[in-house]
């Protein structure tokens, strides 16, 4: 595999009842940080509804960060595409990829909040009917073609995007996928990339990602794509790092109840299945249950080797963003992570290490050989003098 990248899936998730423009703020703070310390991608969720995940536009959220910020690609994670004409999504983000100048990316689901669909009529099952199809229909548009359909919720007429991407042929564009095979399957018919969101959050995600890689080849074979790039496969998993692996426990206490207790009472999710009625048991639950790391670089590096292990290699960790620690300590667990982590997963580790090592065992030798030049030198010196005397 080619450097694994590392990046951020931010929903984001906020506790309710707070202010909630300081909260957007701590968002764009946090991209700004990533993109200081080198992480590669950051992708923005999409959510209207059960008080905690408060970014309702995802490409605004964007404009805004991609002014902060130099390098690090910004994505839609996700675009909830069922809810939107297919057209206008396409169009807006042909517009974010020329702003950005191509550090825009386009992420695809049905929506994972049904209280969202509620309102505007749809449910779970409309929504990922509606979601093949649109995205079928944005491939379409992104492509050049002219596009005439009839949807659920939308009357294309001889329908096409003004503008070609900046990015060239396309910008990245990838599917979301937790459990089922749905998300490979897209992924695998239009040759694009992929967004495991249940790569570790879930005991099914984990279980499936093998067979999900094997689901985008073959429906990739199936209609005449090239072979899918395993650099394009995104995994979303959970960690939070501190010095210590008691540092990371305290910090924790912050907030990872309000978090379990989202998924547990709040947002009608269920293929989110944490457990923990406590704090131990909820720090226990990330860790034993291996949806997660809280603790130090070591437990980081251990659980993505485990899922380069279990896939068979992908291209990019995505950690998810939450606020388990307080600002500060959240910031100091990413800087850990780019300081430690990404070495050992991006070829930079082994050469300082070896260079060290060549050094130790070269030492006495070369300590000799200076000790040497500084009694020549000062001989040198002593010899002038006496000529000059």
């Amino acid at each position: 595999m080619s450097r694994l990248r590392f990046g951020t899936f931010l929903a984001p998730f906020h506790k309710p009842g707070q202010n909630p423009t300081l909260a957007l703020q701590r968002d764009l703070e946090l991209v700004q940080h990533l993109d200081r310390l080198g992480y590669d991608e950051a992708w923005i969720g999409e959510h209207h509804s059960a008080g905690s995940e408060i970014i309702a536009s995802p490409e605004i959220f964007i404009a805004a960060a991609a002014e902060r910020t130099r390098h690090i690609k910004l994505g839609t994670g996700v675009t909830s595409i069922a809810y939107h004409n297919p057209l206008w999504v396409a169009d807006r983000m042909v517009l974010l990829d020329h702003l950005t100048r191509g550090r825009a990316m386009l992420g695809c689901g049905p929506g994972s909040l049904p209280t969202d669909s509620a309102m505007i009529g749809l449910n779970p099952t409309d929504t990922r009917e509606l979601l093949e199809v649109n995205l079928d229909i944005i491939m379409r548009l992104l492509r050049g073609e002219v596009v005439n359909a009839q949807t659920r919720t939308h009357h294309l007429i001889d329908a096409q995007l003004q503008l070609a991407p900046y990015s060239d042929p396309c910008f990245d564009v990838a599917v979301a996928a937790v459990a089922s095979p749905t998300g490979p399957r897209m992924a695998g018919r239009h040759g694009v990339g992929l967004l495991s969101i249940g790569a570790t959050l879930t005991a099914d995600g984990f279980d499936a990602l093998a067979h999900h890689w094997n689901v985008v080849e073959e429906r990739a074979a199936h209609f005449g794509q090239p072979t899918p790039d395993r650099s394009k496969w995104r995994l979303v998993g959970l960690m939070h790092i501190a010095e210590t692996r008691e540092q990371a426990y305290r910090d924790v206490e912050y907030g990872i109840e309000h978090w379990f207790r989202y998924f547990q009472k709040v947002a009608a999710f269920p293929q989110m299945g944490v457990e923990g009625g406590d704090l131990k048991e909820m720090i226990d639950f990330v860790n034993e249950a291996g949806i997660g790391a809280i603790g130090t670089v070591e437990d980081a590096k251990a659980q993505v080797q485990k899922l380069v292990d279990q896939s068979g290699g992908f291209g990019c960790m995505l950690l998810l963003g939450h606020e388990w620690a307080d600002p500060e300590a959240t910031k100091r667990s990413w800087e850990l992570i780019s300081q430690f982590v990404f070495p050992e997963f991006q070829g930079q580790a082994a050469g300082t290490l070896a260079a060290k090592d060549r050094a130790t065992l070269t030492r006495t030798a070369h300590a000799q050989t200076q000790l040497d030049a500084v009694a020549h030198m000062t001989k040198k010196y002593e010899q002038e003098k006496a000529e000059k005397a």
